[in-house]
């Protein structure tokens, strides 16, 4: 079983187009989303339309919690804030309607493997995870986790490999699962990289094999961009999208 799993895309739809093309030659059996649908991009509906034709799950993520009433995000900067009311105003009826309906998490028994937006640990505080101190929390829930977990969130690809006392960050390339250990991945982001990598992040599991591979495609930048800046949204959500932050 071969799946494709991808997160945060942001309202990107070129980026999400380069994505799915780029899986249309990695053999997949079904795809997951881990949240983050909507927020910063222009096509907030565009982008819910093919997910939710595409994934067998999609899982809750932050901005879509906020725009789906789930949430409150008045702490939220202003640009950010502003993009998410202009969101829940865009939606159609149906696709608000899906994003009120999303879970929290996902387990596939079958494959060993738990999908969540954030750290397991907390699931609907949407805590992050990107440094192994913050890995080490989940040591506290190390029996109840499967043999994989990946989430999104930070907009980082991270691999963190977990055993009682012990955590070790991996390089995010491509991994094998090793018997004993329990690992907790970040795939990174489809419409908002952040690790000064511009290019659309995803990853493919082999469950069969225990193998989990992060991938990088590049998408037409120009255009993502250019419609953010066309509309009521900050200028920086698309200036950062040519350098990856």
């Amino acid at each position: 079983m071969r799946l494709g799993i991808f997160s945060d895309v942001h309202a990107n739809l070129e980026a999400l187009s380069a994505v799915l093309e780029a899986y249309r030659h990695e053999s997949i059996d079904a795809y997951y989303c881990l949240g983050d649908v909507v927020g910063y991009g222009a096509n907030p509906n565009e982008c819910a339309d093919v997910v939710r034709e595409i994934a067998k799950v999609t899982i809750l993520g932050n901005h879509d919690a906020a725009v789906a009433g789930r949430m409150d995000y008045s702490y939220y900067y202003p640009a950010a804030r502003q993009a998410l009311d202009l969101h829940s105003k865009m939606l159609s009826e149906a696709n608000m309607k899906w994003l009120k309906s999303l879970p929290y998490q996902h387990e596939l028994p079958e494959a060993k493997l738990r999908l969540c937006h954030g750290s397991p640990l907390r699931v609907e505080e949407f805590e992050y995870i990107f440094a192994p101190e913050q890995a080490r929390e989940c040591l506290l829930i190390w029996e109840e986790l499967p043999q994989l977990t990946l989430i999104g969130h930070s907009h980082f690809c991270k691999v963190f490999a977990l055993r009682p006392g012990e955590v070790e960050e991996l390089p995010a390339r491509k991994i094998t699962l090793r018997k004993g250990w329990k690992y907790i991945a970040s795939v990174g982001s489809v419409g908002q990289p952040r690790d000064f990598d511009n290019r659309a992040s995803y990853v493919v599991f082999d469950a069969e094999r225990g193998e989990l591979e992060f991938k990088r495609i590049e998408y037409d930048i120009q255009t993502a961009a250019q419609k953010i800046f066309d509309v009521n949204l900050d200028w920086s959500f698309g200036h950062r999208l040519f350098i990856g932050i």
